[in-house]
């Protein structure tokens, strides 16, 4: 697939910053402005989260729930809305639970955001940088998140790196 100039692609650590600086980088354009959220509230924790990520956006933000159906969710959203999808790793955690076609899934998310012409914003958690992982699954993760990583940021016009707070542009 070709670069995308309306595409940026967000990666951080847990923590690091990169939801307010990707949410700023959405909310720079003029609103409404759609946002795909890719959690599930499992626990009260979570559920604590999401109530935090929720009260830092305004009355312009237009929420779509995807856990699992993303690619669609991106079709979907209004298609001259600047959007954000935040965060990948949650939702590919969801597909790989769900025993789903992490190749496939990747795919048509790569086909839906090569049609996105408004701004689009997406966010991911890098987990590449720790140690190899003890299991099957957590290594199967780790191996699904740089695979669709080194994808979407061949796709992606824009890519940043956030770093205690702080993005650095990797492309």
């Amino acid at each position: 697939m070709s670069e995308n100039p309306h595409l940026t692609f967000v990666l951080g650590g847990a923590r690091s910053g990169k939801s307010a600086f990707a949410e700023g980088l959405v909310t720079a354009e003029p609103g409404p402005w759609s946002y795909i959220a890719t959690a599930q509230a499992f626990d009260d924790e979570m559920r604590a989260r999401i109530a935090a990520h929720r009260e830092r956006r305004d009355g312009d933000w237009r929420t779509i729930e995807a856990p699992q159906q993303l690619a669609e969710a991106a079709l979907a959203a209004p298609a001259e809305q600047p959007m954000l999808v935040d965060c990948l790793t949650l939702w590919l955690s969801n597909r790989l639970l769900a025993d789903a076609d992490l190749h496939a899934d990747r795919e048509a998310l790569l086909a839906a955001l090569a049609e996105r012409r408004a701004p689009t914003v997406l966010v991911s958690s890098e987990v590449g940088l720790s140690i190899v992982p003890e299991n099957a699954l957590a290594r199967r993760f780790r191996d699904a998140a740089g695979a669709l990583h080194q994808a979407l940021a061949r796709q992606a016009g824009r890519v940043y790196l956030v770093v205690a707070g702080y993005p650095l542009t990797v492309k």
